[in-house]
């Protein structure tokens, strides 16, 4: 599927706020959509653009053999949900904000492996 394809499955989840997919080279966003008052998810993906960087320098210092699969950032009221796609697809990943008392997280990841398994970029 392509990125618009993939941006508009993510929103269909249920409780989803907004979707981005983000190089974390750049920290610049391939596409966006929802968000609104209250989430600029322009500026949510540069900061969560760091918090990527941070995890993935610290697995190096660690010389841990791993991968992340996702970081989660819990809020009152709201689930960030970030989904580094594998290697094949470069330094992307995907940013997925839920408004915590409409949504389901386990359920929330399992779409976002969905849409990573089917994104073509």
């Amino acid at each position: 599927m392509n990125i618009d394809t993939a941006l508009k499955e993510a929103m269909a989840v249920e409780g989803a706020i907004g979707i981005a997919l983000v190089d974390y080279e750049s920290g610049m966003s391939l596409g966006t959509l929802g968000g609104g008052q209250g989430l600029d998810l322009e500026l949510a993906a540069a900061g969560n653009t760091e918090v990527v960087r941070a995890k993935m320098r610290t697995l190096a210092s660690l010389a841990m053999d791993d991968v992340i699969e996702d970081i989660l950032i819990t809020l009152g009221r709201q689930y960030h949900l970030v989904r580094p796609l594998t290697s094949s697809k470069g330094t992307l990943f995907l940013y997925l904000a839920l408004d915590r008392s409409r949504s389901n997280l386990a359920l929330a990841r399992h779409a976002l492996k969905r849409i990573e398994s089917g994104l073509e970029v």
